[in-house]
């Protein structure tokens, strides 16, 4: 296998596309692409594609926003488009975008969608060529289609991407020549092993020179790393950084149009970590200002150190695909572990946000996630996919809220007791203690009355029937979503009487403003 570097390739800053920031989201992508396996591509073939993808809500032009009509359809989960909307949307939405290969336009945008994913070894597409879903393209898809989604598999699916994705690949030309996860975890490995450097990790400013570094080699970048600590410490400001990362890409000529401030130490930092932070082996430390191993996925971590790292060469994208888009098995072989030190470690982290962050800061957050649209700009927060960050921010309220209540969360943390994905299918996502009665919390995203009231009620109610059960206590539930549907509450009533259980249903706003007013679960349940 041998890789050629075309003549025309130069040093680039690696910039992860902003398009499929999560795996849900690139997952339901490459669904829309199943009933088009081995099929060639051809312009009408986009156009079918772009035809699913748009009714399926996945991408939002312009003029959905402008368009009140349609925008309502579009921003309600219970409302399908219809294929006149769809081709309203389309017709009046002309992307001005061109990428090599493609037509100017829609067939553009498709590559856009695609490109990341095809890098990643999960799809294989081109210009009059079948359509090609690899193997670990057929596991992502599995996994999110799995009741509940099988979140643990998922990451270990990225991880096998991101531990064989290397610069330059047959699909990105770069001089530069890395594989940014192992570069990543061998530079911190050389820092740990460096009893100098306080086993800080990586500082967030200090991934900027990932980003733009020329090749393999840890030891360097060690070295490099610990002698701006030397001269700086972690004062670094965004123009120091940035000066040296264009020395790094080989600019001579200052200011330089083709990068710019805002890239290396702004997006494509952001993205670089969540990228990183997808394999579920890389924590974050001091509330986002570092980044280092996930301590309980050491064997993972020694297991990949030990086995990756080398660059590979391609003779074309396929010998690229054929590499990347098979799983490793051992790491598939790997399981989730769960003890009463990540249960402690998540407490404590629990505890110490909900003394640090401001009440106001918490709800801010919490309101964020019933806008689509809006993102946080939190240094910690935003790095947390939104399902997570939803069990996460409501462990944090209701411990600020009901300071005589023991809350439980059951996401998946790392050994800083981050979340890392939302609460298994087989526990509550929150449970909530006191002497007098339990409640359990169950939260979602989801907004449409029959996603509401399959998904979430009729297993609420199953489970919280389970629990009393089992407990001889007291108990009810407390649903949350951004929005509830008549419909829901109708079905936790009339479900709750049948069950002779008590599910009470909240909007985001109506829990928050409920909160006010409670400092004991007795007020909640009182609450119909």
């Amino acid at each position: 296998m041998k890789q050629r570097i075309e003549s025309n390739a130069y040093s680039k800053p690696l910039s992860f596309s902003t398009t499929m920031r999560n795996p849900n989201r690139i997952a339901s992508f490459i669904n829309c692409l199943l009933p088009y396996e081995n099929k060639i591509l051809t312009n009408d073939i986009i156009m079918e594609i772009v035809e699913k993808i748009i009714g399926n809500k996945l991408y939002r032009p312009l003029y959905v926003g402008r368009t009140l009509n349609i925008k309502n359809v579009f921003d309600s989960d219970d409302v399908e488009l219809t294929k006149a909307q769809i081709n309203e949307i389309i017709v009046n939405s002309p992307q001005n975008h061109k990428e090599a290969g493609f037509d100017k336009g829609w067939p553009s945008r498709f590559d856009t969608w695609f490109k990341l994913p095809m890098e990643f070894g999960f799809i294989c597409y081109e210009m009059n060529k079948p359509i090609q879903i690899t193997n670990v393209g057929h596991m992502l898809i599995d996994a999110i289609n799995e009741k509940p989604i099988n979140e643990y598999k998922i990451q270990n699916i990225f991880l096998n991407s991101m531990i064989k994705y290397q610069i330059p690949n047959p699909f990105r030309k770069n001089a530069n020549k890395n594989n940014p996860l192992l570069l990543l975890l061998n530079v911190i490995k050389l820092l740990k092993e460096d009893v100098t450097q306080n086993d800080a990790g990586i500082f967030k400013q200090e991934l900027s020179l990932f980003i733009c570094w020329k090749n393999n080699n840890a030891e360097e970048l060690y070295k490099y790393i610990v002698d701006l600590r030397k001269q700086k410490g972690f004062n670094y400001s965004d123009e120091f950084i940035f000066d040296k990362c264009l020395d790094l890409l080989g600019v001579t000529e200052r200011p330089q149009i083709r990068f710019k401030i805002s890239q290396i130490c702004g997006e494509a930092v952001d993205e670089y970590i969540r990228k990183m932070r997808t394999t579920g082996i890389i924590s974050l430390r001091g509330n986002g200002r570092f980044l280092d191993y996930n301590s309980f996925e050491k064997e993972k971590i020694d297991y990949i150190i030990n086995n990756y790292g080398k660059l590979v060469e391609f003779a074309d994208k396929s010998d690229y695909l054929k590499y990347v888009g098979e799983i490793d098995n051992k790491i598939l072989e790997f399981k989730e572990t769960e003890s009463n030190i990540q249960d402690d470690v998540k407490l404590k982290k629990l505890n110490e946000l909900a003394e640090t962050y401001n009440e106001d800061t918490i709800i801010k957050e919490l309101i964020i996630l019933t806008d689509r649209k809006t993102e946080s700009k939190d240094k910690l927060f935003r790095y947390i996919p939104a399902p997570t960050r939803l069990e996460f921010l409501t462990s944090i309220v209701l411990k600020q809220k009901l300071k005589n209540v023991e809350i439980l969360p059951n996401y998946s943390v790392d050994d800083e007791g981050l979340p890392t994905f939302t609460a298994s299918g087989n526990k509550s996502d929150i449970v909530c203690k006191n002497l007098e009665m339990d409640s359990l919390v169950e939260v979602t995203l989801m907004c449409g009355a029959k996603d509401q009231v399959h998904n979430e009620i009729i297993p609420i109610a199953r489970h919280l029937a389970e629990y009393i059960k089992q407990n001889a206590k007291s108990t009810f539930s407390i649903f949350i979503a951004p929005v509830i549907h008549e419909d829901t509450k109708n079905s936790a009533e009339w479900i709750g009487m049948k069950n002779n259980v008590l599910i009470i249903p909240y909007n985001i706003v109506e829990f928050l403003e409920k909160l006010k007013g409670v400092s004991e679960l007795a007020e909640f349940s009182k609450v119909i």
